[in-house]
């Protein structure tokens, strides 16, 4: 999972993003870490994944009406492709992907 790169620089590649706007003191966000590794994985590099934690980065949440954590966003070429809050399970992700990324 990267860090590097401002959000909007990395977002706006023409490789997918998948950013998880979490908090630390969240119960749930933390439940995210080991599925977002997994989907990371089964995806490779196909997809980047990151983590926006919202308390360091307000303006970002902010920006993209990020109300609750975790909020998962799919993004491509600054567009976004899809989003939703809560937990998500890796198949579920990996689907969404396959859905909305074109790869090859």
């Amino acid at each position: 999972m990267s860090k590097k790169g401002s959000l909007d620089q990395i977002i706006g590649s023409d490789q997918a993003v998948l950013v998880d706007f979490f908090a630390t003191w969240c119960g749930p966000c933390q439940a995210m870490q080991p599925v977002l590794e997994e989907t990371a994985r089964l995806v490779g590099d196909k997809v980047k994944v990151i983590k926006i934690d919202v308390d360091k980065n307000p303006s970002a949440a902010s920006k993209y009406q990020v109300r609750g954590v975790p909020t998962l966003m799919l993004f491509q070429n600054g567009k976004t492709l899809w989003r939703q809050s809560g937990v998500v399970p890796a198949h579920q992700l990996v689907q969404v992907i396959r859905e909305h990324v074109k790869y090859t």
